[in-house]
């Protein structure tokens, strides 16, 4: 497309159109406010009950019959662990959402003071005239001023049929009604699906018809749980049905001990304490009982875990954004983890993405390193058609704009023919797209230049360029040195030479004229071509691909790369970098559309690269693999992308692609890199290693509590743990222990020593469920033995004998030390405790930070937390006692690590 005449709004301009039309901001949708999640967190059933019993008892209090600072402490307690969790959700939450705007906002390309330059589209104002290629997504509502292209309105219709949008005949004139059939109107949030068109904006921000449907629109917004969100839930399902039983049998057996247990199985004391007379007592006891009930599931009930999830991804969002990767979708980065066979695009993501031409073939297989080489004639008619055929602009700077194979066209020729003005005007047009391989210009010449008169008689010529697998059979003759046709076309000769050139991993691209009309509605290459000769141009090889394949590899993921190039070329470029071990084979589009879905299955573990490939390819092999039980991942760039992109378990679209590449996808590659696809790999196995983590901390807490809460009654203590004190441990499991184990550093050992996680694995494994049950076990019986050996007691002296209160804060103190230094055994299943812990400095505050809030709080909690201040000693001998805990865990993997793998 030719763009004289354009340059677009100066500086100046664009303040005054910000001025008078606004800006080109949507408000943001909106947000549940911190006080709404408050609410909604005090709306749950077990809170509510909660708090009627909390007022029952403060009843009793007023009418003396129970103690009103247990009633304070409870409303205190019940109210700071709702308050923590809707923070820590709401913060994190927040930080989450900021993050995905900041990364993922849209740019265009838009004229500005007579140059082409890439602008946010929050910066475009009415006025601005915008340059639309396929993958666009329109900024704004307006008209067509140059150009035609099919837009997609499915974001706005619901209709996913494309729709052609052109210049009006009428001119340009800001439209009075909106009618999303119009052709000559387009609407901000199309996707423009073919074609190239210059935009000129009418309307911005909330005053586009998309602006006035947004509100609407984020409201729909797709919710759905993601596969480990289900599994979760399905684990905090079957948790709460174990706690529910679990308080059932604790009220009961705090009944059985007030009501048989204190009155020695008399029944005259039985009667007396179930009279009458007595009901406040058996009222006071009853709602205790109840109360106990709803705390220890509170306890039990791992409400913590979906917080979990928002640490851990919010923790974790800006180390994946430093490694360039944006996660739009939480099922992208968990699913990341489970990815056992990759289709990654060669172009810009196994290479660098930046072509530079390295040689000129003629239709006699002359061979021409450079552009001054090529005879005179023949060099004219090359830089014509190169110039004349670009999706590019010009610029005073070299070109811009259009896609990276034009560009680099270009930059072969000398920058004095880029200035060269043949004066032609397009007649037809068929944009490039990877089905058709091919793109044409059809040329009306005002003044035939003296060296295009062998190739056209009259005043028009159209020029084809592509695959030279596509081209080369229509042609009859070719251009020799002098620039006069020969009919004695050798295609064969031809073909062995671009086989040679391929084999160097060159890409090949053939340009041929003639003088016959464009089919634009079969979109078909004419038959009578004059080969011009072929462009080879090299794309070089991230020096990080080669070393992230063999990772991924060694993680258990089959890498399959797909590309257009010819099968030499991208052969060539596999087994650079190792694509091709173990017996992998190359398939070529056309021998993958003679082989069956059944077949295809079959062999696809021994292929290692698609050449030639089609979209239609991509989906095809996403729906194959994915019925052979395998989790699929795929690359992609391009509008044709989009559908294999949604298809796949998890779809990584590059940062430079189309934006409806990256609508599709569900992690944007924001630096179209390999590696950076293994990093989220990495950090979807480590999501998922430090949920794992939690689960074990906190399952083994709430198991140890159940024990003792359970057993307490039987051993002489109504309340070894009272009731603030059990809120008081799942305000810490719950929150701090999230924000300990959220920080998790992601360890290579988890690609190279680990296989892909399993579709169906379990969330809790073998290993995790000797972890949970044997020393939550252990827990219980220290702590029981804590309470009942008499020697014990006996350590806590004031005034010559032995203090209660003193006993029972350090046995609060003695339980929760013992599940904080259980964290260090949950964070690793390797023997070495400290493995990688200052990776992780979070995890180290958040010990400390248990350690030193616990000993402030037994001198500051008194009849709340039923605490007093202890001796340097005596803390000295808790601690101590209670790093029992890491020896036996330490032992408990040594005798089971043989049996029980780790990571399963």
């Amino acid at each position: 497309m030719k763009f004289e005449g354009i340059n677009g709004l100066t500086e100046a301009q664009v303040a005054e159109s910000k001025r008078n039309h606004g800006s080109n901001d949507l408000p943001p949708p909106e947000e549940e406010t911190f006080w709404d999640k408050l609410k909604d967190n005090f709306s749950d059933p077990l809170i509510r009950i909660l708090l009627v019993a909390l007022g029952i008892t403060m009843f009793l209090a007023l009418v003396g019959y129970a103690d009103w600072v247990e009633g304070v402490g409870i409303a205190v307690a019940v109210f700071l662990a709702t308050f923590v969790s809707t923070y820590s959700e709401y913060k994190n939450e927040s930080s989450f959402r900021k993050l995905q705007e900041e990364a993922s906002r849209a740019e265009n390309s838009v004229f500005r003071d007579g140059q082409l330059k890439k602008i946010l589209a929050s910066d475009i104002v009415v006025g601005d005239e915008v340059l639309l290629q396929a993958g666009d997504k329109l900024p704004a509502d307006g008209q067509l001023i140059h150009g035609e292209f099919q837009a997609n309105q499915v974001s706005l219709t619901g209709e996913r049929e494309a729709l052609s949008k052109r210049v009006s005949p009428k001119g340009y004139s800001p439209p009075e009604a909106s009618n999303f059939f119009d052709e000559y109107l387009c609407f901000r949030g199309s996707v423009v699906d073919d074609g190239e068109a210059i935009l000129k904006v009418c309307s911005v921000g909330s005053k586009t018809f998309y602006g006035q449907l947004y509100d609407e629109l984020t409201k729909n917004e797709d919710d759905r749980e993601s596969p480990l969100q289900t599994k979760l839930s399905d684990l905090a399902d079957g948790v709460a049905t174990f706690g529910y039983i679990g308080a059932s049998l604790i009220a009961v057996s705090f009944l059985f001990k007030q009501i048989i247990l204190d009155n020695n199985y008399e029944i005259a004391r039985i009667k007396d304490y179930l009279s009458v007379a007595n009901w406040q007592v058996a009222v006071h006891d009853l709602v205790t009982s109840v109360i106990l009930a709803i705390i220890v599931i509170v306890v039990a009930v791992p409400e913590g875990l979906p917080m979990m999830i928002a640490i851990v991804l919010s923790l974790n969002m800006r180390k994946l954004l430093k490694a360039k990767v944006l996660v739009r979708k939480l099922l992208g980065i968990e699913t990341a983890g489970s990815l056992n066979i990759l289709f990654v695009d060669k172009t810009g993501t196994l290479t660098k993405g930046i072509f530079i031409p390295s040689v000129f073939m003629g239709g006699n297989t002359s061979i021409y390193q450079s552009f001054l080489e090529i005879p005179a004639v023949l060099r004219s008619i090359l830089a014509f058609s190169l110039i004349e055929s670009t999706s590019s602009f010009i610029g005073e700077n070299g070109p811009v704009g259009g896609n990276a194979s034009d560009r680099a066209l270009l930059q072969f020729l000398d920058n004095s023919y880029l200035k060269e003005d043949a004066q032609v005007s397009i007649k037809n047009e068929i944009l490039f797209n990877s089905e058709r391989k091919f793109s044409s210009v059809q040329l009306s010449l005002k003044d035939q230049p003296a060296y295009l008169r062998t190739v056209t008689k009259n005043n028009t010529i159209t020029i084809v360029k592509g695959a030279p697998d596509y081209i080369l059979n229509h042609c009859h003759a070719y251009l020799g040195p002098d620039g006069r046709q020969e009919k004695n076309i050798n295609l064969e000769s031809i073909n062995n030479q671009l086989n040679e050139v391929s084999k160097s991993g060159i890409r090949v691209i053939a340009i041929a004229l003639t003088d016959e009309e464009i089919d634009t509605e079969k979109n078909t290459i004419p038959n009578n071509l004059v080969l011009l000769g072929v462009m080879g141009i090299e794309d070089e090889i991230r020096k990080e691909s080669a070393p992230a394949i063999d990772l991924a590899q060694r993680a258990g993921i089959q890498v399959v790369m797909i590309t257009g190039d010819k099968k030499e070329t991208a052969t060539a470029v596999a087994h650079t970098l190792g694509l091709l071990k173990d017996g992998k084979s190359v398939l070529t589009s056309q021998q993958l559309a003679s082989i069956s879905d059944e077949r295809l299955q079959e062999i696809i573990p021994t292929v290692g690269v698609i050449a030639r490939a089609l979209p239609t390819d991509k989906s095809r092999l996403v729906r194959v693999c994915q019925k052979a039980g395998k989790v699929v991942g795929m690359t992609g760039d391009g509008v044709n992308d989009s559908a294999a992109l949604s298809q796949a378990d998890v779809g990584f679209a590059m940062g430079s692609g189309a934006e409806v590449a990256k609508e599709a996808s569900d992690i944007v590659i924001m630096d179209d890199n390999f590696e950076s696809i293994t990093k989220a790999v990495l950090f979807g196995r480590t999501v998922f290693r430090s949920i794992r983590k939690f689960i074990v901390f906190q399952s083994t807490v709430n198991c140890a509590s159940l024990l003792i809460v359970f057993l307490g009654p039987f051993f002489g203590f109504d309340f070894p743990l009272t009731l603030i004190q059990l809120l008081w441990v799942n305000l810490v499991m719950d929150t701090l222990a999230a924000m300990a184990f959220g920080g998790e550093p992601a360890l290579m050992r988890y690609m190279s020593e680990e296989k892909p996680i399993k579709r169906d694995q379990p969330i809790i494994s073998l290993q995790m469920w000797s972890a949970i049950i044997i020393n939550g076990m252990f827990i219980a019986i220290l702590c029981v033995i804590f309470l009942t050996y008499d020697p014990i007691r006996d350590l806590f002296i004031r005034n010559g004998q032995p203090d209660e209160p003193a006993f029972l804060t350090a046995f609060f103190a003695f339980f929760i030390f013992l599940t904080n230094f259980n964290s260090f055994n949950a964070r690793t299943p390797k023997l070495n405790i400290f493995d990688h812990i200052f990776e992780n400095s979070g995890f180290v505050w958040v010990v400390l930070l248990i350690f030193v809030v616990q000993i402030t709080f037994t001198y500051l909690g008194g009849n709340i937390l039923r605490t007093v201040g202890l001796t340097f000693h005596e803390w000295i001998m808790i601690i101590g006692a209670s790093s029992v805990i890491v020896p036996f865990d330490i032992l408990r993997k040594i005798l089971l690590g043989p049996y029980i793998n780790h990571y399963n």
